[in-house]
């Protein structure tokens, strides 16, 4: 007898666990009535992108990067460098790689230059070296240069500080490479 007492207190107090929980979420709705905006807080500008099966359009020309590195502080770049790239990158001499290449004596070297390291297909088909110009762009957007690369920074908007850092990548060499004439 004392086991179908138990059973029916058991089912009594789950239903009305069941009925206490409903009845929260009634009160619940009335007493937080949410609002609809009149107008969206946010706006959000998504671009529309048509997909033509086309091959992917050339990356946007960047102004020249020479008059801003006659002018460009190495200095800062490290400082930039520092902050932003250390994560990936390392710089010094024979340093090794991390999630990115050892990046000392870039500037003039192949596109794929460090041996060992897992380059993206797209990168190890660029033939020559790095040039300022090439540089800039990929600082500016590496997915615009190549766009399987395996580098998940979006880029640095500011050419200034793009110049700042080539200017130092620059010195990362024993011979480092002449700057470009400025027209």
């Amino acid at each position: 007898m004392s086991d179908s007492l138990f059973v029916n207190k058991a089912m009594a107090s789950v239903l009305v666990s069941g009925i206490v929980f409903m009845a929260a979420g009634f009160a619940a709705k009335i007493l937080v009535a949410p609002q609809e905006l009149a107008k969206t807080a946010i706006k959000i500008d998504v671009p529309k992108t048509t997909d033509t099966g086309a091959a992917p359009a050339k990356p946007a020309a960047l102004p020249p990067i020479a008059p801003l590195l006659v002018k460009a502080d190495p200095a800062q770049g490290e400082a930039f460098m520092n902050k932003v790239c250390v994560a990936c990158h390392t710089w010094s001499q024979g340093g090794p790689a991390k999630v990115g290449p050892n990046l000392y004596g870039i500037v003039g070297a192949p596109h794929a230059h460090m041996a060992g390291f897992n380059y993206s297909d797209g990168l190890k088909a660029i033939k020559g070296p790095w040039t300022y110009a090439e540089l800039n762009q990929w600082l500016s957007n590496p997915r615009s240069v190549v766009p399987d690369t395996r580098m998940s920074y979006s880029g640095i908007d500011s050419a200034k500080t793009r110049a700042n850092v080539i200017a130092y990548l620059r010195t990362l060499s024993p011979n480092p490479e002449p700057l470009p004439k400025s027209d």
